[in-house]
């Protein structure tokens, strides 16, 4: 290896030159093969990190866009004297209901309401009376309840510590 790596460091000072012809310049493909293993083995070692740091990333996005639908909800809220039922859904942020009445300011959500970054929509479950925020979350990765990992369901407010969405006002 270190006797590859003294020829390549001679050629690149040669000016990349075959032995003998002064005109021609260029690689061998054995030099060419080795230069591909050597860049595909990195790329082995490396994207599995990547890729890990991809799928955490999702969740985190996904988090702050929950965060950023529940401050359109309390906008709204302070419109309508109320969330949305179970019925209006999130929609109720981009689109008045029959039931919104003349209050309604919106739209609350420039752009629509986003999807999850899995491309699945946000799922609301509305509070036990219409003055309490309800529950906003995902699915996560694999778009069914429950889950473990990278599969876990997004919820800020599962876990200790977490607020009741029925006492939250």
């Amino acid at each position: 290896m270190m006797r590859l790596a003294r020829r390549f460091a001679d050629r690149v000072r040669n000016g990349f030159r075959r032995n003998g012809a002064e005109g021609e310049a260029g690689y061998s493909l054995m030099e060419v093969l080795i230069a591909v293993a050597i860049i595909a083995t990195l790329a082995a070692l490396v994207a599995p990190r990547l890729f890990g740091q991809l799928d955490s990333s999702k969740q985190a996005a996904a988090l702050t866009q929950i965060r950023m639908i529940e401050t359109a909800l309390d906008t709204m809220r302070l419109d309508l004297g109320r969330y949305p039922s179970q019925e209006e859904g999130l929609t109720l942020l981009v689109a008045p209901s029959a039931d919104a009445g003349a209050n309604w300011n919106g739209p609350y959500m420039d752009g629509g309401l986003p999807q999850d970054p899995w491309g699945t929509v946000y799922q609301y479950e509305a509070g036990a009376d219409l003055s309490r925020r309800g529950r906003i979350y995902s699915f996560g990765a694999d778009g069914a309840p429950g889950g473990e990992g990278l599969n876990a369901d997004i919820d800020p407010r599962a876990g200790a510590g977490a607020e009741d969405p029925d006492t939250v006002g």
